[in-house]
């Protein structure tokens, strides 16, 4: 497995793992025009050809916003997220980022489980931040100062 800049070329196969992963997922067109989008910082792994995961960031001031982290089914508990969030620690500290933060739904045991073990920290809780169905947001950073 690699972790490489997303191009153009896994646009479908990333715009299928949104639709497998997420209950609004992103279009192939939003997650196309990320390719031209000054702060953005997206990443995919890959097996040969086959895109395993994805995560996306926006790099802004001295900080990362994570949008989202998504694992193809039949690649999860390989380590596929673990590495994308490697990746971007990487580059948050080679870019002398304060923090890189994210929302994460209260429910979603196994990924709150991999933040943590990340060095993640719970910053608080945004009320009703989902919706189908409607949820609340862990709200997770991981402070490189």
């Amino acid at each position: 497995m690699t972790v490489i800049p997303m191009e153009q070329s896994h646009i479908d196969a990333v715009a299928a793992l949104e639709q497998a992963c997420f209950s609004e997922p992103w279009s192939a067109a939003a997650l196309a025009e990320e390719l031209t989008n000054p702060p953005a910082v997206f990443r995919v792994a890959v097996e040969g050809d086959t895109v395993l995961g994805y995560v996306g960031m926006h790099h802004v001031l001295d900080e990362g916003f994570i949008t989202n982290v998504a694992v193809s089914p039949e690649a999860r508990r390989r380590g596929v997220a673990r590495a994308l969030l490697a990746h971007l620690a990487a580059y948050g500290r080679e870019h002398d980022l304060y923090r890189i933060t994210l929302e994460v739904r209260v429910s979603n045991t196994p990924a709150r489980t991999l933040y943590e073990s990340e060095g993640y920290r719970l910053d608080g809780i945004r009320p009703t931040f989902y919706s189908r169905p409607t949820e609340d947001a862990a709200i997770y950073s991981l402070y490189f100062q």
